[in-house]
């Protein structure tokens, strides 16, 4: 591997100037620190040439050590375990224009010495797709068309006529870059590096006239494609389906996915809960109290799930009954979660016999009721013969003596309690 990156002694935290035991943290703020002070466009031409060397051997660190397993590579073999010649697993490549884009918002450019690009990545393309429990259920294959920006066919992503040589932009110098101000409070504004609006970030320009008449130099063209998204059984809420290279193309770029988040729609008579299910059973109190063999609800598939619950065994509000594998499938396997039945006694309405030999009769089919309750008997209570009876009220802390009460509805004719 060519530069400083090439020697075995290199220390990447010595470069940095941190310890070994940095944190990610450390090591981030070190390198911003160290890439704004040696960055090529920050320093005079003739340092140019020294501060691009330096830049890149940190730069390079960085990339290293910010990686949970290159810097655990570096730490166990040197940078010898980057020097493909000696066996290593290949070269810590850098993309000094990913980097700065990260970490500074700025665009190398057309540096000197800043090699090839790599095609970056752009952006992925995220939205919900709301699913019902029955699709979830059973999976569900859909097609659908959808309109996307891709490379233009007739000038292959240039922009320009066949045979027409770019400008470069003049309003950003070549770069695709430029600074704007943008008002983030009142009274506030901040710097910062948008794509050039007037190359559409390119770093060239076509006139009018040499650009090309199908896409009108925007380099691209929207055109609908047919795409199939296909859903497991077994699913679940907030699970992510990736259309792979399906988001908008751009010029330049490995085109990213399309991800589709799934949203499980509240369903009338299931609740999931992970790869189990749950529902109400309602049952009368006949069949509370006598036992029953129905089928008491249709599946998620359209089944119908049979209950055969036996005489003599009493079901209870809040009981709950489990129905083993009748749950959610399980994406690997034929197996399922299981179904729990909550119970759920329909009691008949008021006036639903209409004699008193029906109550009668029924009263002698129920379990009779509990023992009376003996209660003690309480003696009236005596007082002597010369008690002072507003004494003792007072006594007993009673407010309508001892001067702590106040009736003043007596003469107003305000409402009054009573007792029926």
């Amino acid at each position: 591997m060519d530069g400083p990156g090439a020697d075995e002694d290199l220390d990447l935290y010595a470069l940095l100037g941190v310890d070994k035991s940095a944190s990610p943290n450390d090591i981030k703020k070190a390198y911003r620190k160290l890439a704004l002070q040696h960055h090529p466009d920050k320093v005079p031409e003739e340092m140019r040439a020294e501060a691009e060397a330096k830049f890149k051997a940190i730069t390079q660190a960085y990339e290293i050590l910010r990686d949970e397993e290159k810097r655990h590579m570096y730490d166990t073999h040197g940078m010898a375990a980057f020097d493909p010649s000696r066996g290593g697993p290949g070269g810590a490549e850098v993309d000094l224009n990913d980097i700065l884009s990260q970490m500074f918002g700025m665009h190398m450019g057309g540096m000197p010495g800043g090699g090839p690009r790599r095609p970056r990545r752009s952006p992925d393309e995220e939205q919900p797709y709301k699913v019902t429990l029955e699709e979830l259920y059973k999976g569900k294959t859909v097609k659908f068309a959808a309109e996307k920006q891709v490379i233009c066919g007739q000038c292959k992503g240039t922009g320009a006529k066949d045979k027409v040589k770019p400008n470069s932009c003049d309003r950003c110098r070549g770069i695709g870059r430029q600074e704007a101000f943008r008002q983030i409070g009142p009274g506030l504004v901040r710097k910062e590096v948008i794509p050039c609006d007037h190359c559409q970030g390119t770093g060239m320009y076509y006139k009018e006239k040499d650009r090309c008449k199908k896409c009108k130099g925007k380099r691209t063209v929207k055109e609908t494609k047919a795409l199939e998204l296909y859903i497991p059984r077994g699913s679940m809420q907030g699970e992510r389906i990736v259309l792979e290279g399906e988001a908008d193309q751009m010029p330049d770029m490995t085109p990213g996915d399309l991800i589709f988040h799934l949203v499980e729609e509240p369903h009338e008579h299931f609740t999931r809960i992970g790869h189990d299910l749950s529902a109400d059973l309602h049952v009368t109190l006949a069949e509370a109290l006598s036992g029953f063999s129905r089928v008491v609800l249709k599946h998620l598939d359209g089944r119908g799930i049979h209950i055969d619950h036996p005489r003599g065994k009493i079901l209870r509000p809040g009981d709950v009954l489990k129905v083993p594998n009748e749950g959610m499938p399980l994406k690997r396997g034929e197996a399922k979660g299981d179904l729990y039945l909550i119970v759920k006694v329909d009691f008949p309405e008021d006036g639903w016999l209409s004699s008193d030999s029906d109550y009668d009769a029924l009263q002698k089919l129920l379990p009779p009721p509990a023992p009376p309750i003996q209660a003690d008997d309480v003696d009236e209570v005596d007082y002597e013969e010369n008690a002072d009876i507003e004494k003792m009220g007072a006594h007993q802390g009673d407010p309508r003596y001892g001067g702590e009460w106040e009736d003043e509805d007596d003469d107003e004719g305000g409402a009054q309690c009573t007792t029926q």
